[in-house]
């Protein structure tokens, strides 16, 4: 159900049952999540307006094109509007967490309480409340949409084969049951969904992961818990480091840290530049200093390497694909680094090839 005559007729009923400016469909992602969320909300606003195209391509005399709308107005039934809008609530609840965790300048400590307020907020969900609240928003979106929610004709219940008798089956065998009522949406739907995001969650952000991004997060110039006692301690504590030591090293090296930019004889903007601050003194904070090269190698988020994947695929298109690995991993670094990049001097760089290569000259015309 794609193409120009079809995109042409949906940006013309928008105009005609909204107005204003009109909405495109997204495809689903299979990386981003942010992208699904918005995908699920623009189908959901749009949806009546979905079901007025297919209605209007159904009754064309263009056959394969009509046959597809027949068959997505058949699917679009009380289940799929289901699925729908608890997919969009659930989704944009976590979707701010997801945009946190992506962004460059990440506090850490801020994600392990967003991370703890999301996971009470989706415990707070599993309640007939919240399930009362969404059955009726699905109720009144079926009904803006012409769909039957009371007196639902109940499919044939499907049987498992009695081959599969005494089994524990551990993945789908082609099973669908509807969500009829209240409470089959609840039991079947709502509460699974609940759960295996939670369960997911726990596995991710788990406590020890959590203690070490808040111990990370305490190793960083740049934030209100700097060098804070409780949260470094416990990042010591599981990575072995004595306790008793590691505290006369803190007690230290906040006292030495702020000898040295009170005057301005350094300037600590992260874990890397308080790692190399402390690397002539490692002999005297051997547990922090250890602490500090843990935190600068663990990759905490992912989202810095799919940014470079992101830069390296803007880098070598389709007109560059001649290009060396040489010069693309150079232009890559570049391109990665970029705030480092745009504040080198390049008459440094001038002066120090000129230095290096007397019998070669650059000529400007």
């Amino acid at each position: 159900m794609t193409g120009s005559y079809v995109h042409q007729k949906w940006m013309e009923v928008q105009k005609d049952m909204y107005g204003g400016q009109c909405r495109e469909l997204q495809k689903l992602s299979d990386t981003r999540w942010a992208c699904r969320a918005v995908a699920c909300r623009n189908l959901l606003d749009r949806l009546p307006a979905v079901l007025h195209v297919l209605e209007q391509i159904s009754s064309e005399d263009n056959g394969d094109r009509s046959v597809d709308a027949r068959g997505l107005l058949a699917q679009t039934d009380l289940t799929f509007i289901a699925l729908l809008t608890t997919f969009q609530k659930l989704l944009g609840t976590t979707n701010r967490l997801s945009d946190l965790l992506q962004v460059p300048s990440l506090d850490l400590a801020i994600a392990v309480d967003l991370i703890e307020s999301l996971h009470a907020t989706f415990q707070e969900y599993r309640n007939e409340t919240f399930a009362h609240d969404l059955w009726q928003e699905i109720s009144d979106k079926a009904k803006l949409c012409n769909v039957a929610v009371e007196n639902v004709t109940k499919k044939r219940e499907q049987r498992v084969s009695s081959k599969l008798g005494g089994s524990h089956i551990t993945c789908t065998i082609g099973l669908r049951r509807g969500y009829e009522d209240k409470n089959s949406f609840r039991q079947r739907l709502l509460y699974p969904i609940l759960d295996c995001i939670m369960s997911e969650m726990d596995r991710r952000f788990s406590k020890s992961n959590c203690v070490l991004m808040n111990g990370i997060q305490a190793l960083n110039p740049q934030s209100c818990t700097f060098l804070d006692k409780g949260q470094v301690l416990q990042l010591g504590d599981l990575y072995g480091s004595d306790q008793e030591d590691l505290t006369h090293e803190l007690h230290q090296a906040r006292r030495v840290v702020k000898r040295k930019m009170d005057s301005g004889a350094v300037q600590l903007g992260s874990v890397t530049d308080f790692t190399v601050f402390l690397e002539p003194y490692k002999e005297v904070f051997p547990d922090l200093f250890r602490l500090c090269k843990v935190a600068t190698a663990i990759p905490v988020s992912t989202a810095g390497c799919e940014r470079s994947f992101s830069a390296l695929k803007l880098i070598k298109t389709h007109l560059q694909t001649t290009m060396v690995d040489g010069r693309f991993s150079h232009l890559g670094v570049l391109s990665i680094e970029s705030r480092r990049a745009k504040a080198l001097n390049m008459d440094d760089f001038i002066k120090v090839f000129t230095s290096s290569h007397k019998n070669q000259l650059i000529q400007l015309f």
